[in-house]
């Protein structure tokens, strides 16, 4: 049995106190705004509608992959808000026709935040579904096409019934979770 001393029971009734006090107020919402940030929501907006990304997608994916920190190195090498690999920024580079591409400009905010954002565009296009999205993205595109193929991963070959990839698969939910919260928080 668990049993509370008076200094113990006094700081578990402020506690509550507390809580109670942030609920009935509205204050809650807004540390849970501040815990989940619109930060670099000019780039995020205005790319988001040029490739037709919801912006709470965007804001899920950065909120997992950076924290919003533009000068995060991974230690699989990706570079900034979105974790952008130099060779997948190459790769983006060249399909964006970005002749004077270097991969420093990985750590550029708007320059990550556009490239990042014309990925999910392009993984959204060949995958259509927001998880298979977010696991191609973390996982790789050729293993998410693989997944689909195996009945041990996909029944019907076009959604996921498993991820085998244990990062990938933890990375997934919680994009799903912070894309949810997003939505929930700034949508209208």
């Amino acid at each position: 049995m668990f049993f509370l001393n008076k200094k113990g029971l006094i700081i578990l009734i402020f506690a509550f106190t507390v809580i109670v006090i942030l609920a009935l107020t509205g204050a809650s919402k807004i540390i849970v705004k501040h815990i989940y940030p619109l930060k670099y929501k000019e780039y995020v907006y205005t790319y988001s509608m040029e490739y037709k990304i919801d912006p709470f997608f965007v804001f899920a994916i950065m909120k997992a992959e950076s924290n919003f920190r533009p000068d995060v190195v991974s230690r699989k090498g990706a570079i900034g808000l979105m974790q952008i690999t130099p060779e997948t920024g190459r790769w983006i580079a060249s399909e964006l026709k970005i002749a004077d591409y270097n991969d420093n400009m990985l750590f550029d905010p708007e320059t990550n935040i556009m490239m990042g954002t014309w990925y999910l565009r392009n993984l959204s296009d060949e995958f259509g579904d927001v998880k298979l999205v977010i696991a191609a993205y973390n996982g790789g595109r050729g293993n998410v096409e693989e997944w689909l193929k195996n009945k041990k991963y996909s029944k019907d070959g076009r959604n996921l019934d498993n991820i085998p990839y244990l990062e990938t698969d933890i990375y997934t939910q919680r994009v799903l979770k912070n894309y949810k919260i997003y939505r929930a928080l700034y949508a209208k």
